[in-house]
């Protein structure tokens, strides 16, 4: 998706079983970027074998398959183990933390969040990664 500047729309691809928070990431991120929004861990998977995302927003606690397997397999999927994921999780847990942080989350966020504090941690994802880009080409 292109926006009115000509310039390509970043691609979130949320998933969570409960439909209220994904009509709600839709909601506050669909202005600036592309979302497309999955209810499950398998969806993900299939969305995942045609296309990649440029980060993934996964709810913990999901059945059958819940946020943690599901990013185990997306880790083993060739092409799609690079995709930044920020998990959404309703409990705060220190096992979920470093079980996600041994995963390779870039960051979590605790449900219910506010508009400012989802933006704010996707920009700051995408900001890294176009900072790193700028170290490995020398600038």
């Amino acid at each position: 998706m292109i926006t009115r500047r000509g310039v390509k729309k970043k691609k979130i691809l949320a998933v969570d079983d409960a439909a209220i928070i994904l009509q709600r990431i839709s909601d506050i991120l669909s202005k600036d970027y592309e979302v497309i929004t999955v209810n499950s861990g398998s969806r993900a998977l299939r969305y995942l074998e045609t296309d990649k995302p440029d980060l993934i927003l996964m709810d913990i606690r999901m059945t059958p398959k819940d946020g943690f397997e599901t990013l185990r397999e997306i880790r083993e999927m060739d092409d799609r183990a690079d995709i930044p994921v920020i998990m959404l999780t309703g409990v705060e847990d220190k096992r979920f933390v470093v079980e996600g942080i041994n995963l390779g989350i870039c960051d979590y966020v605790l449900k219910p969040f506010a508009s400012g504090d989802l933006l704010e941690r996707i920009e700051r994802v995408f900001k890294g990664e176009k900072d790193a880009q700028k170290l490995k080409n020398g600038g």
